[in-house]
């Protein structure tokens, strides 16, 4: 399966996977930007990308950036569909007590291709029971 991407910002940087068996190709910002304790802010990818039929693209925080220094994603995991022809962009926010720099190939986000099922939806009187029934919100425990 190809991911098509067109650069629309000189530095822009193909996303990629780090190792091999990684789930998700890593998204650079292609512009400079200090996110400051508390702030949030979209940062630029430089990139368009066209989805093949029946996918999505999730967006999600990098592990590392989330540890060590409070960054992370509003929206995560955001979901970009198919047919979205803009400008990919990651909603930063600052969760540290420091500001943050984010510099031009700086990997910011991880985003993992998957497949899209498509339902019909229907309205019902009664729904199946089930053993865990209307449990949740930590019936489980700790």
């Amino acid at each position: 399966m190809t991911v098509r991407f067109k650069k629309v910002h000189a530095a822009a940087a193909l996303p990629a996977y780090a190792h091999p068996g990684d789930a998700g190709l890593d998204l650079c910002a292609c512009e400079a930007a200090t996110l400051q304790p508390g702030e949030r802010r979209l940062v630029r990818t430089g990139l368009v990308m066209e989805l093949p039929p029946g996918t999505e693209a999730q967006v999600r925080p990098r592990s590392g950036l989330a540890l060590k220094h409070g960054i992370t994603l509003l929206n995560a995991p955001g979901t970009i569909d198919e047919g979205y022809r803009g400008e990919l962009g990651v909603i930063l926010v600052n969760l540290g007590q420091e500001p943050f720099e984010v510099a031009p190939g700086m990997r910011i986000a991880q985003m993992v291709i998957a497949p899209v099922l498509r339902v019909a939806v229907a309205e019902t009187e009664s729904l199946g029971e089930t053993r865990r029934g209307e449990a949740g919100f930590g019936s489980t425990g700790v």
